[in-house]
Formats: structure tokens, C-alpha cells, sequence
């Protein structure tokens, strides 16, 4: 009889993911190696029509039988274009250049990076503890994970649309955001609204694409919340803009 799937395929999965991890890292610093031109391409349906890139994701398994990104240019661009709007505000608001930095590097750590370290983390250890289809038990079926690279390229397919609207438009729509009155937190929160929800719903897709998951709408009780709780911070009189505005450029905002 045909052995059955065993952990000893588990584990070599694992360790297959490790070269691939670190020829990733070793990509980041070989920028004529990045796929710009793709990249680009995928920022942007990710505004427009999500569900086309992930589709080229079973493109990619099929090719590359591996469900992440060899090609680390999403996130060097997106850091990139991250570091240019946060110049931006503290350009327009800003008071030095030493306080620049300290922004910049703090929206790029902790706004992007860390905090995508973490939601990956949480959902590549929920996805593979949680939301794996049971295989028979005398199916000969290889057994398959999530890798821990895909988590982090669902949420940084996730983040690039927050970028868009809460980093990009809020920009040019602070002077009216951070205004004392209804209307601007209001506004201020229907966008900040808007940008967790579409969040929380690419996350959805990035892991609905996975053909081993299942119960994946578990990714979209987020925005239930979301809408739950922006009409009492509406209620409440809380302006999320002002809030961050204040948190980074309080000397010069002075907002009560």
C-alpha cells in the first residue's frame, strides 16, 4: 500500500519555504531582477479589480508551485511610494528634518512592516491550524499549507489600497479632515471606514484563492465591526484624522 501523507512531507515543505525566504531577502538589494513594470500592474487592480490578481496567483502556483511572490518588488515599491507621502506630510507640516526622519521611519516600521509581520503571522498560524480542509484519511492527496511568504503578500496586497486612500487622498483632503466640526469627521471617518473594510476584504480573497481553506469568510467579520463601531466614534465626536495628525505633527497642528 501507498504511504499515506505524513508529517515528514509537512516538514519538507517547511524547509523548502526557508531558501525560498532568504533568496527573497538576498532579491531585495537586486533591483534589476524586479519585476517593475508587474508590480505596478498589480497596484493597480488592486484599486480597480482584486479578484484578477489573484487569479494570476493560481497562474503563479501553477508555474512556480508556490502560492507567494519570488519577486519582492510589491514591497520595495510600496515602501518606496510610503516614504515619498510620509515626506509629503512632514514637508507640509513638519517642523525639521530630524523629526522627518523619526516619521518616516516610524510610519514605514511600524505602519507597514511590523505590523504586517504580526496580521501574517496571526493569519498564517489561523489558516494552517484552523482553516485547512481535513484531508480523507487514505487520501493520497500532498498535503498543503499556507506559506508564511503568501500571508505577508495578502497583506501587503491589503495595505496598498489603505495606502491609496488614507496616506494618498487624506493628503490632499487634510486641511478639510483635521477641521473642528460635524462634517469633517465625518468625512474623515467614512474614509477611514472605507479603507479598513476594503482591507479586510482583500485579505478575504487573498485566502478564499486557496483551494485547501475553507470557512475563509472568517476574513470578512472585520468589517462587521468596522461598521459597527464608526457610528459610535461618529457619536462619540472622535476625528481618527486629527487624531494621527496630531500624533505625528502636534507642534505644529496644536489640535485640542
Amino acid at each position: 500500500m501507498l504511504p499515506t501523507v505524513s508529517k515528514g512531507r509537512s516538514s519538507s515543505s517547511t524547509s523548502r519555504s526557508n531558501p525560498m525566504f532568504f533568496q527573497y531577502l538576498r532579491r531585495i538589494v537586486k533591483w534589476q531582477q524586479m519585476d517593475v513594470e508587474y508590480t505596478f500592474w498589480q497596484m493597480l487592480h488592486l484599486c480597480t479589480s482584486p479578484k484578477v490578481v489573484y487569479q494570476h496567483t493560481k497562474y503563479h502556483k501553477q508555474t512556480k508551485n508556490q502560492w507567494a511572490r519570488d519577486d519582492p518588488a510589491f514591497v520595495v515599491i510600496c515602501s518606496i511610494l510610503l516614504m515619498v507621502a510620509t515626506l509629503a506630510y512632514c514637508a507640509a507640516y513638519g517642523h525639521s528634518a530630524g523629526h522627518a526622519v523619526y516619521v518616516v521611519i516610524s510610519v514605514l516600521l511600524f505602519h507597514f512592516l511590523i505590523t504586517g509581520v504580526v496580521i501574517a503571522t496571526s493569519c498564517w498560524f489561523l489558516t494552517n491550524s484552523y482553516l485547512r480542509e481535513e484531508a480523507p484519511f487514505n487520501s493520497h492527496v500532498v498535503e498543503q499549507r499556507v506559506e508564511w511568504l503568501y500571508a505577508f503578500d495578502v497583506h501587503c496586497n491589503s495595505f496598498f489600497p489603505i495606502f491609496v486612500l488614507l496616506y494618498v487622498i487624506h493628503y490632499f483632503l487634510s486641511p478639510l479632515l483635521v477641521a473642528h466640526g460635524f462634517i469633517p469627521m465625518l468625512l474623515s471617518n467614512l474614509l477611514f471606514m472605507a479603507a479598513a473594510s476594503y482591507y479586510h476584504y482583500l485579505n478575504f480573497l487573498g485566502y478564499d484563492v486557496l483551494p485547501f481553506l475553507e470557512r475563509t469568510t472568517f476574513f470578512l467579520y472585520p468589517i462587521g465591526a468596522v461598521i459597527v463601531l464608526s457610528p459610535i466614534l461618529i457619536l462619540s465626536g472622535f476625528n481618527p484624522s486629527r487624531y494621527f495628525m496630531n500624533l505625528y505633527f502636534s507642534q505644529r497642528f496644536m489640535i485640542q
